[in-house]
């Protein structure tokens, strides 16, 4: 397997054998939104930056710790009012 690149394109079918997971693994991951895609033509296409942000371990720490400051700072927004 060739390295990841960031800012490469991949479909649907080169993601799921990248991450070594099911059909059905890949369409129940892009219908919820956990690997982010754009449909062009009826086809996903995913950057590889998408890819590497769910193989690394770190970045995706990373973007949970994000998601959780914003999650807090909206709630704190939404009960002062």
């Amino acid at each position: 397997m060739n390295e990841i690149q960031a800012h490469g394109i991949y479909t649907a079918n080169e993601t799921r054998d990248i991450l070594r997971i099911s059909d059905s693994t890949m369409k129940r991951l892009l219908k919820k939104g956990l690997v982010r895609a754009n449909k062009i033509g009826g086809q996903y296409r995913i950057l590889g930056k998408e890819i590497l942000r769910l193989v690394s371990p770190v970045i995706e720490r990373d973007a949970v710790m994000a998601y959780q400051r914003v999650k807090r700072s909206i709630k704190r927004r939404v009960t002062k009012w």
